[in-house]
């Protein structure tokens, strides 16, 4: 819930976990988050987010190694 007594929304929790990725946050927001949000709902985007960037990195290499492949 926010000041004004509503549940945390996608975009907070979502920034809230990057923040999180980089290890920066606002400490009024870290308290927000403990205070306001559900445990599930950091738990489930930080599972998401990791799977994509992982997914990211390995398109990255094959994408990388794809190019850098000797022709012939």
């Amino acid at each position: 819930m926010n000041k004004d007594g509503r549940p945390l929304g996608f975009f907070h929790i979502v920034g809230s976990v990057l923040a999180s990725f980089v290890g920066v946050q606002k400490s009024a927001n870290r308290e927000r988050d403990f205070r306001h949000g559900r445990a599930r709902d950091f738990i489930f985007v930080g599972l998401v987010l990791t799977a994509l960037f992982v997914l990211g990195l390995w398109g990255l290499v094959r994408l990388v190694m794809y190019f850098a492949a000797p022709v012939g």
